[in-house]
């Protein structure tokens, strides 16, 4: 008889938490609107390159010269190119290459630049002072023209150009998480941690790791935006993804600059997906830096 007590009174708790739950979500997105509507940009944008062979109407690759620079249409809304190619079937497929190549060369650069950060932050002496140097020497080297030398230096090719985006990431996220790490290792409970006995990768690990996250979340998500920017600099100037591949930088450079009279729409399109992709994930960094840091948390 209890048992079914019981059960009876805690079977309203689930509609009450999910109620809830949603009332918090629309509390944080009355609160914080520009990041909600970032977050919903990102997210129909994943969604755009997961499902790119779905949702474009035409395959990418596919020319149809007698329709050539036919305008936007219901056929064709943003119409096509120079060789008959449909532009929004591109522009879509053209977000897979544009989020691989971010997502990429992010994670490469901030796990590396993490790595170096932790151990010069917690061993510093002379290791930090010469792998501080050395990001200096990297960091001093604008980073549009670093991955312009290191691409040329390779070959022009999608996987060269997002190495290349990943070492211009590497020397600020280093720098940043070399301040973090330390200022966290300052704390009473890190010091307890050694006198206990414990190792440096657990103190790291256990300690340390989990108080700079944060900043490494937020600097990877504006890092997002900005390789996206690069990747599509690098195609634009020819030295990132090649023809025939869809690449909105590639797409501005070659049919968008010759047509930009005849066929402005060439242009407009794969410059408006940039723009809204680097927007996205500039607000959403914004966003996750607000939320963070309690002096700006309730501004």
């Amino acid at each position: 008889m209890s048992t079914v007590t019981a059960h009876v009174e805690n079977f309203p708790e689930q509609p009450l938490q999910t109620v809830s739950r949603i009332r918090a979500l629309w509390i944080t997105i009355r609160r914080k609107p520009l990041g909600a509507a970032s977050a919903a940009l990102i997210a129909t944008l994943v969604l755009t390159a997961i499902f790119a062979d779905v949702l474009a109407p035409y395959d990418p690759l596919s020319a149809q010269p007698e329709i050539r620079l036919a305008r936007p249409s219901q056929a064709h809304p943003f119409g096509t190119d120079d060789i008959g190619r449909d532009v929004l079937s591109r522009v879509i497929h053209g977000a897979r290459i544009s989020l691989w190549v971010g997502l990429l060369a992010v994670g490469i650069g901030t796990v590396a630049g993490m790595i170096i950060g932790l151990v010069c932050g917690y061993w510093e002496g002379r290791l930090d002072l010469m792998l501080q140097r050395l990001m200096d020497a990297i960091q001093a080297i604008p980073g549009l023209i670093l991955a312009l030398a290191i691409v040329s230096i390779l070959q022009p090719s999608t996987t060269n150009a997002m190495l290349a985006i990943a070492v211009v990431i590497i020397p600020g996220n280093s720098r940043i998480v070399r301040g973090a790490v330390m200022s966290a290792k300052q704390n009473r409970y890190v010091e307890a941690a050694q006198a206990i006995g414990c190792r440096h990768p657990r103190i790291i690990a256990t300690h340390i790791l989990p108080n700079v996250t944060a900043p490494i979340l937020i600097i990877a998500s504006i890092w997002l935006g900005n390789a996206i920017l690069i990747e599509a600099s690098l195609s634009f100037l020819g030295l990132g993804t090649q023809p025939p591949d869809p690449s909105w930088g590639l797409m501005l450079s070659s049919t968008g600059r010759a047509y930009m009279e005849q066929a402005p729409w060439l242009a407009i399109f794969p410059g408006l997906a940039i723009s809204l992709a680097v927007l996205g994930f500039n607000l959403f960094g914004d966003t996750l830096r607000d939320a963070w840091d309690p002096k700006l948390r309730n501004r």
